[in-house]
């Protein structure tokens, strides 16, 4: 018996395995109930009393050593798996590119940037909206031509549901549910009714801005204008500010930055004058604020909205609205430094 133990041992210590299946083969065929090693252990009491001692100190020797050789193979074969795991055979051997921020997502989050640094927290809102929050609540009265099916999407269902046109819905939210004072930026994707050309889309995205409270003032709307330009275009930019109309402001205004590209000076892209509009603004009109139960006796605000591929373009010099959507990844990668 001693002699098939040795044998035995020297096996065991030699084994190797590929796969489980081969692994558990290998348990069986010496640790199960009816595998080699229980065999000698049935045939231990015939050995002689002289050997009992020796020969049962290397049985168990024997039992261990296979128990032990069985668990390495598994954690070795549970090891190789791993690692197979992590190789991506099919990865290129070519340094993979690295992603970038989208340009507009780049703007947008400067823009938000620059106004938290005065106060303005951020709001956001449905997509998806009623009349109420996108028109009437805005004062806009039922026969402005913003309500027709050129410039709004509606919701064939239900006419009063559409794709909101301007992010000023959320505004309304905000009033609806909180006191003054309110300091808000609101970014967001918007819908409108347009042919898709390199200067328009039939979505965009805004940032609007929101002040209520006591004794707000235009001056105060100008000064932080003027912040946002110098800090977005430089400290050289010059703004002003054009009387204008919308139905939720009274004054209203559309403020232009000096040309980036000449510096005031005219060129092609600001058409020989100097100037380029960049966004509409005024004090949000009594109407509104009563709307949503906030007194215009007491409270007074501003409100502005600005265009993200706007100033997108005038930041990046980027001439076609469309290579914002179509992502190609040549004019994505323009952008990796600005990340």
């Amino acid at each position: 018996m001693k002699e098939k133990i040795i044998a035995l041992l020297e096996e065991i210590s030699n084994l190797r395995a590929t796969h489980a299946d081969e692994i558990e083969s290998l348990r069986l065929k010496f640790l199960s109930k009816k595998g080699e090693i229980s065999t000698l252990f049935n045939d231990f009491r015939n050995v002689s009393n002289e050997e009992k001692r020796e020969v049962g100190q290397l049985l168990n020797d024997l039992k261990n050593k296979a128990q032990e050789k069985i668990n390495n193979l598994k954690e070795q074969l549970s090891s190789e798996s791993a690692n197979d795991e992590k190789l991506d055979l099919t990865r290129t051997a070519e340094p993979i590119a690295i992603g970038t921020r989208h340009p507009l997502s780049l703007v947008k989050n400067e823009i938000i940037d620059i106004f938290s640094r005065i106060g303005f927290t951020i709001a956001e809102g449905p997509e998806i909206e009623d009349d109420w929050h996108v028109f009437s609540a805005l004062n806009f009265p039922p026969e402005h031509p913003a309500r027709d099916m050129q410039d709004t999407f509606f919701i064939e269902q239900n006419p009063d549901i559409v794709l909101r046109t301007h992010t000023s819905s959320v505004q309304i939210r905000v009033m609806n549910k909180q006191k003054p004072p309110i300091r808000m930026l609101f970014p967001g994707r918007v819908y409108r009714n347009e042919a898709i050309s390199y200067r328009a889309h039939c979505f965009f995205h805004q940032v609007e801005g929101l002040y209520i409270d006591k004794d707000v003032s235009f001056a105060e709307l100008k000064q932080a204008l003027m912040y946002f330009a110098k800090e977005m275009f430089g400290e050289s930019t010059k703004i002003r500010l054009r009387p204008s109309y919308f139905p939720f402001t009274e004054p209203s205004a559309e403020m232009d930055i000096s040309c980036n590209l000449c510096g005031g000076k005219g060129c092609a892209f600001c058409k020989y004058t100097g100037w380029v509009e960049i966004l509409g603004c005024g004090m949000v009109d009594p109407n509104v604020l009563e709307n949503c139960g906030i007194d215009s006796k007491v409270y007074s605000g501003y409100a502005f909205g600005m265009g993200v591929e706007r100033i997108t373009n005038l930041k990046y010099q980027v001439k076609d609205l469309r290579m914002f959507s179509e992502n190609d990844v040549r004019f994505l990668d323009q952008f990796k430094s600005a990340y």
